[in-house]
């Protein structure tokens, strides 16, 4: 893997990021384990050091949300307003499931990712955004960077009786095995685990941005567990959701349609990226030159990676701790993910 540890370790010598953290799957059993630079400014970055995965965390709601489909106590189609009320005012009466895992259900926000206040508040915020001016939900698409992942996590512990950084623990990190990551951690584990969380952004340090569980944002852990979920999922084991679902969750829900937010056309799964080479057009948090079209995953804001392309079962989870902007991001992103390809012969 000569390529993809040159492309890392010039980011930490250019200056990109103080360190990274690397594990790749490949028919399954071949794996690739990489850790470099510093974690923080006292401590070296470990395998198992606690990564923030920031937005490419967003498909372990995806899950949870689909693993209640599963247990039929909901559908793609139900409506979000006859299982949480408050939110069907200002317009957003007709928005379902399916708008909020394909981002087409047009309530984007004022409300960033780590917005201010306990669940119960920031739900009450997202209730109260107004469907935004000539959106049908469906018919129109634009990437929510926060305020649809609040609401799916709420519609989890509705639907489940759990809060979602319970749920998940129990349902989706601990059947693949993933046991040291969380959504969100407590505060005594905050405490305990601070100086082995790479950081990966100014102020991150806050408690409130760690322990309140932040569906779009906070899901942490080391990157061969978030592997492994990609994993189960590339496999479609039963693991985490029938088989069937597994299936539906990769496949185009949204084909074709120009992303208000990305300013450019984006394909979805139910809360995956596919990739989008086939539009001929740079693409932002793309898999790089050599994945198939058939590869589905998420990335994190100028950090993170991760993906699994059935065409040559492979299972890609990256992260770095520094943020050096979207134009060098989406260079080294770009870099690392085909030299991947190329390390295996697979370009």
């Amino acid at each position: 893997m000569r390529k993809t540890v040159d492309a890392i370790v010039a980011g930490v010598r250019d200056g990109l990021h103080p360190g990274a953290q690397l594990f790749v799957l490949h028919h399954g059993g071949e794996s690739f384990e990489f850790h470099t630079g510093d974690a923080s400014a006292s401590a070296s970055m470990l395998e198992s050091t606690r990564m923030l995965w920031m937005s490419a965390g967003k498909p372990i709601t995806a899950i949870a949300i689909m693993q209640q489909i599963d247990k039929g106590k909901a559908t793609l189609d139900t409506r979000v307003a006859d299982l949480i009320p408050t939110f069907g005012r200002s317009g957003k009466d007709a928005i379902t499931i399916r708008h909020l895992l394909t981002h087409t259900a047009g309530f984007r926000g004022p409300l960033n990712s780590f917005a201010p206040g306990p669940w119960e508040a920031i739900i009450e915020r997202c209730c109260a955004l107004r469907q935004e001016p000539n959106w049908t939900p469906g018919a129109k698409a634009g990437y929510h960077v926060a305020s649809s992942w609040f609401i799916l996590g709420e519609l989890v512990r509705l639907l489940d009786g759990r809060f979602i950084n319970q749920y998940v623990r129990k349902e989706i990190f601990a059947p693949v095995g993933a046991v040291d990551s969380t959504l969100g951690i407590s505060e005594d584990e905050f405490d305990g685990t601070e100086s082995i969380v790479a950081p990966d952004f100014p102020g991150n340090t806050l408690v409130d941005a760690w322990t309140i569980p932040r569906p779009p944002a906070n899901a942490q852990g080391p990157m061969r567990d978030l592997a492994h979920i990609y994993l189960s999922l590339l496999n479609h084991d039963g693991k985490l959701l029938k088989p069937e679902t597994s299936r539906l969750m990769i496949q185009r829900h949204r084909e074709g349609m120009f992303d208000e937010t990305f300013k450019q056309t984006l394909d979805w799964g139910l809360g995956f990226k596919l990739d989008g080479k086939r539009y001929g057009h740079p693409e932002p948090y793309g898999y790089g030159e050599h994945a198939s079209d058939a590869t589905f995953g998420h990335s994190g804001n100028q950090c993170a990676c991760a993906f699994a392309d059935p065409a040559h079962h492979l299972v890609v989870a990256w992260c770095t701790n520094g943020m050096p902007g979207e134009p060098k991001h989406q260079t080294r992103q770009h870099a690392i993910n085909s030299a991947i390809y190329e390390d295996l012969s697979l370009a």
